[in-house]
């Protein structure tokens, strides 16, 4: 019996899901990729709420290839939760490879200054 590629996925993402917890002073740094654009966001799982968020539309500078957009997204991010004073994360890639664009943003993420 063949398993659909998106369920596979979501397989793995709930296993992830199962084993890392943000918190306010560690929290989940989640990724999202679509064909088009990647997401990354800070999340406190514990408040239930979202504490940094960034998106490769709402970026200015959207020239190069998806993976300079990708480190680009991990470096402004990272940025961001220096100024709210986060340092560590726990890195969830959603089900997602580590590789390619995944892997862009964490390195991008980590070059800012977090460290996971």
């Amino acid at each position: 019996m063949s398993v659909q590629k998106s369920e596979r996925r979501l397989r793995i993402r709930r296993s992830i899901r199962n084993k890392i917890s943000g918190t306010a002073t560690k929290p989940r740094l989640s990724v999202f990729r679509s064909n088009k654009a990647i997401y990354a966001q800070l999340i406190d799982d514990q408040a239930g709420r979202t504490l940094v968020y960034v998106a490769s539309p709402s970026l200015e500078n959207g020239a190069g290839s998806k993976i300079e957009i990708s480190a680009t997204v991990g470096s402004t991010l990272a940025a961001k939760a220096q100024e709210l004073g986060i340092t560590e994360v726990v890195f969830d890639r959603s089900g997602y490879l580590y590789h390619g664009r995944v892997k862009s943003l964490a390195e991008g993420a980590r070059n800012g200054g977090l460290k996971f």
